[in-house]
């Protein structure tokens, strides 16, 4: 089985990398006829003498005795080395060595999955290393770049290594556990796509697949210990050794990140001193960036090569002057800028929850944060998020309070939090909040939404509930109103509620219940 399987590996390395190199090849063309940069395919050594499989395009004509910036650019979970050949040209060709590797445990490199652990960092700097020794690189002026899991190691990697002097993080993470273990809810259909891909494409370490095995079974006595190995591999864990090291931080990612939501950034953004820039989109995980890979038109990728080229080659190309803090909304086209991230959402409007309401568990009342990767990235297409015919919500399995319409459009910009008190009829339980744009005939579009989860709780006995919904940018337009839906099942997480588990929502007078939500300033 073991052959067999490497044989299937081998067989799957050579048809995607095969892939990515034809488009790498048809996006080059036109450079291609006027005589550009060259690629060689090198093996590096990296942590613990783990080999690893990289490839090194260098500019045309490059001089020995000159020295050029240099990029370094980690693979994207589950992806092989060929990943980042369009633009690692379109780099070298603008005058850096660029040197894409494939990450330990993945493909043709050696060692097992880590998950951005130490090893994984470690290799980083070995990467930097063999490319000093090997190629025309400029030691004083080094960066790194990933999407996704290279985003992130980029991050940890400049958190802990001083050389590196710029990071264009693009649909990475500052905080991991947060990422697929937040309001204490498992993530599972995200949780399952990384390890789905990992066990296809890749080598999952003892360790990798103990945790995914404990988050599934939903131990309570291993919460902590997933916790404290997601905090390791975490760069907000990290933000002092960020500041003191002084990188310049590039952070894109997308509104509709099913993998990696983007309320970890706002946080991870206001406690970074560096140089710095925030960029909000539409899409899902990583779906932003991908036209980039494939050789088409990409913001994103124009602002990681401006981000380079002022921070590394100490261009005057303005990007510096810029608002930091750009947003796109998921309504509507175009750039917002802001001078920080508390003033995206610098107004809150509340509304009100007044009436108590008793919903029963265990059944899915057809609100729902839709389905991983697909929905998200149908709304960054179509504006098309996931929808509900509010009116026919069962209100045995739904609990609904909705505002009045607004006379105006109402831009939703940032992290809307709800305030409860709830009343569970058992000790553990979950519960799945979603605020929803309703039009006139009770259509409601998916505005966000998020899960929480409860354990230890006595039944019967009332708490407060506060909890952070999903950041985003969408536009309410004049004469909709805003929903909250509450409702205890939703295929993107595992729920906790006991069969027959009963929820009760109340507003006492002296603490009422409400949703807040952030409006950019008219």
């Amino acid at each position: 089985m073991g052959r067999g399987r490497g044989i299937l590996r081998t067989s799957a390395v050579g048809a995607v990398s095969a892939a990515l190199l034809a488009t790498a090849v048809v996006g080059l063309a036109p450079a291609a006829q006027a005589g550009t940069s060259s690629v060689r395919f090198v093996d590096i050594t990296g942590d613990g003498g783990t080999v690893l499989k990289a490839n090194v395009v260098t500019p045309a004509g490059a001089e020995a005795s000159r020295a050029y910036p240099l990029i370094v650019l980690p693979t994207s979970w589950g992806l092989p080395q060929a990943e980042y050949l369009v633009q690692a040209h379109r780099l070298a060709d603008s005058g850096y060595v660029v040197l894409s590797y494939n990450v330990r445990g993945f493909w043709q490199s050696g060692g097992e999955i880590e998950v951005a652990g130490p090893p994984d960092v470690a290799d980083a700097s070995k990467v930097i290393d063999w490319a000093l020794a090997h190629t025309p690189a400029d030691p004083r002026h080094i960066g790194m770049a990933g999407v996704s899991y290279g985003a992130g190691i980029s991050l940890l990697a400049a958190a802990h290594d001083r050389r590196i002097k710029a990071v264009a993080s693009l649909s990475g993470w500052s905080d991991l556990t947060g990422s697929i273990y937040s309001g204490r809810t498992q993530h599972v259909q995200a949780a399952a796509l990384l390890d789905g891909v990992g066990t296809a494409v890749g080598r999952e370490s003892p360790e990798v697949r103990r945790i995914f095995d404990e988050f599934y079974a939903s131990d309570l006595s291993k919460e902590q210990e997933i916790a404290d190995w997601g905090r390791r591999r975490s760069a907000g864990t990290y933000v002092d050794r960020l500041n003191r090291n002084g990188p310049a931080v590039l952070l894109a990612n997308a509104w509709g990140d099913s993998i990696f939501p983007a309320n970890q950034f706002g946080d991870f953004y206001e406690k970074l001193t560096v140089p710095k820039r925030l960029e909000l989109r539409p899409g899902d995980h990583a779906t932003p960036d991908l036209p980039g890979l494939f050789g088409l038109p990409s913001d994103v990728w124009t602002d990681t090569g401006r981000w380079f080229d002022h921070y590394l080659k100490g261009v005057d190309n303005g990007i510096d002057r810029e608002q930091p803090v750009r947003l796109t909304s998921r309504s509507a086209d175009g750039y917002e800028g802001y001078p920080d991230w508390k003033s995206v959402g610098a107004t809150r409007r509340k509304i009100a929850l007044a009436d108590s309401a008793t919903l029963r568990a265990n059944v899915d009342s057809g609100a729902d944060g839709g389905i991983v990767y697909l929905s998200s990235l149908l709304d960054q297409l179509a504006h098309l998020p996931p929808v509900v015919s509010v009116p026919l919500l069962p209100r045995r399995w739904a609990a609904v309070w909705q505002s009045q319409p607004y006379a105006a459009v109402q831009r939703v910009r940032g992290t809307a939090t709800l305030h409860t008190t709830l009343t569970p009829s058992a000790e553990s339980g979950t519960l799945v909040a979603y605020l929803y744009d309703v039009g006139p005939l009770g259509l409601g579009k998916l505005v966000t939404h998020a899960p929480y989860t409860w354990h230890g709780r006595t039944p019967g006995e009332p708490f407060g509930v506060d909890l952070d919904l999903f950041s985003t940018a969408y536009d309410v337009p004049a004469g909709h109103r805003l929903a909250l839906v509450v409702d205890t099942v939703d295929p993107l997480y595992i729920e906790h509620n006991p069969s027959g588990a009963q929820l009760t929502f109340s507003s006492p007078a002296n603490d009422p219940s409400y949703v807040s939500v952030p409006l950019r300033e008219q």
